[in-house]
């Protein structure tokens, strides 16, 4: 809603706390998802951390660049936090594929 909000740069006084929660939350989700290894608070840690880092980083190179403008900022993050959820996207279909393989040769053995 808040990525919508801000690209669509409707005049709505819910843009702002929409925008904002967007674009904490995205690539924290986005990092949540590739350190399924870390216990719950370790990872909710480590992802806000990392949240902030690439928000601060996306906004330091579109000021060097002289490009800076709230909806490249939002759309930035957008693609980030995408490009950041495609391992554990990979990762958990493969996963998943791999354990249908593994329930159809349960199911051969158990027929014989």
């Amino acid at each position: 809603m808040g990525a919508a909000l801000a690209l669509a740069d409707l005049a709505s006084p819910l843009r702002a706390p929409f925008a904002l929660f967007f674009l904490l939350v995205a690539p924290a989700a986005a990092l949540s998802a590739n350190l399924r290894g870390l216990e719950p608070f370790g990872r909710l840690v480590a992802s806000s951390a990392g949240a902030v880092g690439i928000d601060l980083l996306i906004a330091e190179i579109m000021l060097t660049t002289h490009m800076w403008s709230a909806r490249s900022g939002v759309a930035a993050v957008a693609v980030i936090s995408s490009l950041l959820f495609l391992p554990a996207l990979v990762q958990h279909s493969t996963r998943s594929s791999n354990s249908m393989n593994d329930r159809e040769s349960t199911v051969e053995i158990t027929k014989r």
